[in-house]
């Protein structure tokens, strides 16, 4: 990546959109939770099954998660039972999707290298789905591509 962005020239790090964004997703515990999310949990038993949180970090979570828009709540009840809540991602929690591929793959290749145990896949073709960076125009864009630049 070239350019250099000098905080004597006005810009300033609090206006980072990458550390307001870790301020809502801010933990490993919420990142599981938007994982199952993402693979299908709606119910907080499957999210608490799933992750193997606690259930008041669970709830926390699911809580912390909604507050900030990025899961909305929705009412059901099976027969018989009290009325429960299904916890569904917004499109501002979908919107997350690519990061959570990107952060995937990475783990793929750096952490678990060939052990992950799932991998996500094109439903039309079955192909690996993999994150990529893309300039406005569609063409690819590699890491000695980018340019650092004030707004």
């Amino acid at each position: 990546m070239t350019g250099v962005l000098d905080p004597r020239e006005g810009w300033t790090a609090d206006r980072c959109p990458m550390a307001h964004a870790l301020n809502v997703v801010r933990n490993r515990s919420a990142f599981l939770v938007l994982r199952e999310a993402f693979y299908g949990a709606t119910r907080f038993e499957e999210f608490a099954d799933r992750t193997r949180l606690s259930e008041p970090v669970t709830a926390a979570r699911l809580r912390e998660l909604t507050d900030e828009g990025l899961l909305e709540r929705e009412p059901y009840r099976e027969p018989g039972q009290r009325t429960r809540r299904a916890y569904r991602l917004t499109e501002k929690g979908s919107d997350l999707l690519p990061v959570f591929v990107a952060l995937m793959q990475w783990g793929d290749k750096w952490v678990l290298p060939g052990d992950a145990g799932v991998e996500i896949r094109h439903a039309g073709c079955e192909a690996p789905v993999a994150a990529e960076l893309r300039c406005e125009h569609g063409h690819a864009v590699g890491r000695d591509e980018l340019e650092l630049a004030r707004r």
